[in-house]
């Protein structure tokens, strides 16, 4: 099958008759059978429904009363609710659930005539950077198996990665699109927090959370974006503001002002081909006649310990949503309401999210609450207070996604703290609320992606994706 880099190249092809929707359908179906089992990315595939649907949009284009996103082929990662179809957030305590409502993001994909191939692996509850926290074993990166695709939302990366779609719906709590994005070399966007509607998406820190999107371009990107954002009812947390037409607006002429973090040139940390990646892009910047300044920001080593207490707090509380008394596993154990509780949750949930409850637990309860819960809302609020002002002189900032290219499978295995360090640059996006998009930019020595990420203010999408479309990146 062809890999078109766009929804528009497709509807071109369609509209030559070079193919038709059944036909790439089938192309991603057959990549899907080609190496799903090696990569481990689709946890169910909806081939029949995907087909019938195809031939049904097919008579639309025909018939001119096609959607926006007909031929546009799209996986859901397994946290996303699509009515009638299994969702686990990959994990056992969700076994044999079958949603029972699809979310609006969902629903707007469906309304302009997108076609939902299947469901995606993920870190278990979204909980991870690796994609391998999952109870279907660990997701594999395309360019190299051997290696991790990022997490929490790895396979949806690598559905997009290996053409086994064109569009992919992850979430994005702490850089679990951006991050991914960048091992797999894809774009990943994570927009404004409240720029779209959560509702059907399964809660991991409802503060932080934020459904993304991953393409092949950033005009695919768009598109989605355009469809999907905006007011729902459903949601009381989301935007009320108008949702621009991104698609359309992707010039952008005017001279900008961006800062990069200096640590990322100057830190032995960073991975040298990282460093080099960045270092090309500022010169691409400043060849475009873009102003680029370094900067510092003295909050940098606030923002995990803020991340990490108040995302296992929410977590905490709601995950205490699984019990086995409604829905999904319930221990054979259990031989009274306390041990159905106990057992339920010992077997049902992974040992990534067994630690985060019990984290969050620990810091809401009576005796630490203030200093923990409490002081990390403050000192929330004080890096938001910063990173207005970096946007105040800035239009944009430049950053790593992560300090290192995708590692290998069981790096981190036995010290997850070294996997926590491996967020520092993306959870910021997410303290604060702010949009982020990674980009990819070229390969390491090892022949594994490299990316980098650009923030920008709230809600400053049309912005920020208009600006990486027009940087050329070799």
């Amino acid at each position: 099958m062809k890999n078109y880099r766009s929804i528009s190249e497709i509807r071109e092809a369609i509209a030559k008759g070079e193919t038709s929707c059944l036909e790439i359908v089938k192309g991603h179906l057959a990549q899907i059978e080609a190496r799903n089992t090696e990569l481990n990315v689709f946890l169910s595939v909806y081939a029949e429904e995907a087909l019938q649907r195809a031939k049904e949009i097919d008579a639309k284009l025909q018939a001119g009363t096609a959607g926006k996103l007909a031929g546009l082929v799209v996986g859901l990662k397994d946290v996303i609710c699509y009515e009638n179809h299994p969702l686990q957030a990959s994990s056992k305590i969700l076994e044999g659930f079958v949603s029972q409502f699809s979310a609006t993001v969902v629903e707007r994909l469906l309304a302009e005539d997108a076609i939902i191939i299947g469901r995606q692996n993920c870190d278990e509850f979204a909980m991870g950077s690796t994609n391998e926290n999952s109870a279907f074993g660990p997701t594999r990166n395309a360019a190299n198996p051997e290696h991790v695709p990022g997490g929490s939302s790895g396979a949806s990366a690598v559905a997009v990665q290996a053409n086994m779609c064109q569009v992919s719906l992850g979430s994005d709590t702490g850089g679990s699109v951006r991050q991914p994005a960048a091992f797999c070399g894809v774009y990943g966007l994570k927009p404004t927090y409240s720029r779209i509607s959560r509702y059907g998406l399964i809660a991991y820190a409802s503060s932080f959370d934020c459904i993304g999107i991953f393409g092949k371009s950033v005009e695919d990107i768009a598109l989605v974006l355009e469809i999907i954002a905006g007011a729902d009812n459903k949601d009381s947390t989301v935007s009320t503001l108008p949702v621009p037409a991104y698609s359309q607006n992707l010039q952008f002429e005017s001279k900008a002002k961006v800062a990069y973090l200096r640590e990322s040139l100057e830190s032995e940390a960073i991975q040298p081909e990282i460093k080099e990646a960045m270092q090309a892009t500022i010169t691409q910047m400043q060849a475009q006649g873009h102003s680029v300044e370094a900067i510092d920001f003295p909050l940098l080593e606030y923002i995990l310990p803020t991340y990490y207490i108040l995302t296992t707090a929410e977590a905490s509380s709601n995950l205490s949503r699984y019990d086995g008394v409604r829905y999904g596993y319930r221990s054979p154990n259990a031989k009274d309401l306390e041990s159905l509780y106990k057992s339920t949750r010992s077997e049902g949930f992974g040992k990534d999210v067994q630690r985060r409850i019990m984290l969050g637990t620990f810091v809401l309860s009576a005796n630490y609450y203030d200093a923990y819960y409490t002081k990390a809302q403050k000192v929330r609020r004080v890096i938001k207070e910063a990173t207005d002002k970096v946007f105040e002189q800035y239009d944009f900032w430049l950053m790593p996604v992560a300090p290192t290219t995708a590692f290998k499978l069981g790096s981190f295995a036995t010290d997850p703290l070294q996997m926590f360090l491996a967020d520092l640059f993306t959870v910021q996006a997410n303290v604060v609320g702010i949009p982020g998009l990674a980009f990819p930019c070229g390969n390491d020595h090892n022949g594994l992606p490299v990316g980098l990420q650009l923030l920008s203010g709230y809600f400053q999408e049309e912005k920020l994706l208009a600006f990486v479309k027009n940087l050329k990146i070799k």
